[in-house]
């Protein structure tokens, strides 16, 4: 291991707890403005205010996030920005093929990152068409064949295409607000049983984050059957950019190297083209390879 390894995971880390205070900051003065931050008072529970509290934390935080993920996404793997003139033919093919594929799909050209890693992988993110990313491992780059390779970017480019990262997050801050209005509500409830509706208590702490918990893992079945179909989606859009017969070839080079999923960033899971099946079936944001593959096979 790299003597500079652990000065650069040190690096992130201090990045990504930044970034979340700063998130967690501007939502906090958000909600002091709005005048929404106490949403228990003297006449009980306040739903409006409650309302709004939740959606401002669950949909804020999420649009925040998702303004934010291109620059989130390269500090977290160390993906380095390149522009078709590395001298490095590899890349520049994989440039070149981009540009490519996104002028078929009538789309503005995306930045095009590679982030050193032995897994054979891929991601697309950003927080509209016009401000795309789509990075590559260097694993990826030595195991696949230039044909597979397009396929796998046929498929980044349709998620892009398909605007999957602004709905998966409109969806996911939903579900969110949705999560920790209910929490509040059935906790004030429980907490309050037989009392007035003058009464001030909110629940305990502790229950609110159990029933967070607990929602929260019933919400995730509801976002990971909306992340499966959309890369069911984006293999079909990947085939009809790329090739279909490219596409199949991408996934069954996927299948040979599944091992070799990166799981160190599990919130960029979602948006790569391949990660570990969950023994939760319905909790897993992929589709098995071989389903994909039978799909692709019935077009």
């Amino acid at each position: 291991m790299s003597a500079c390894y652990p000065l650069l995971m040190g690096k992130r880390m201090f990045l990504f707890l930044l970034t979340n205070l700063a998130v967690v900051l501007t939502l906090s003065i958000i909600l002091s403005i709005l005048g929404v931050g106490r949403y228990i008072g003297p006449g009980g529970l306040d739903i409006g205010s409650l309302a709004i509290f939740c959606l401002v934390w669950g949909m804020g935080g999420a649009f925040i996030s998702l303004q934010m993920s291109r620059w989130m996404a390269k500090q977290a793997t160390g993906a380095k920005v390149i522009d078709g003139n590395t001298g490095t033919p590899e890349l520049d093919r994989v440039y070149q093929t981009i540009a490519s594929l996104t002028q078929q799909a009538g789309l503005p050209m995306p930045e095009v990152a590679v982030y050193d890693s032995p897994e054979v992988n891929a991601f697309a993110t950003g927080p509209s068409r016009n401000r795309a990313l789509v990075a590559v491992s260097t694993g990826l780059l030595r195991t696949m064949r230039d044909d597979e390779i397009a396929g796998v970017l046929g498929h980044e480019i349709t998620h892009i295409s398909n605007g999957d990262m602004v709905t998966m997050t409109l969806l996911q801050g939903v579900i969110n607000a949705f999560v920790m209005f209910f929490a509040r509500l059935i906790a004030f409830a429980i907490a309050n049983r037989g009392d007035s509706r003058n009464s001030r208590g909110g629940g305990s702490f502790f229950v609110v984050i159990a029933l967070q918990i607990v929602l929260g893992m019933l919400g995730s079945l509801i976002t990971a059957w909306f992340s499966r179909q959309r890369e069911f989606r984006a293999d079909r859009g990947g085939a009809l950019l790329a090739g279909r017969d490219r596409m199949i070839a991408a996934l069954r080079r996927l299948a040979a190297n599944r091992e070799l999923v990166d799981t160190q960033h599990q919130a960029l899971a979602t948006l790569k083209i391949n990660d570990k099946s969950s023994w939760m079936v319905f909790f897993s944001t992929h589709p098995p390879l071989e389903a994909r593959i039978a799909a692709l096979e019935r077009m």
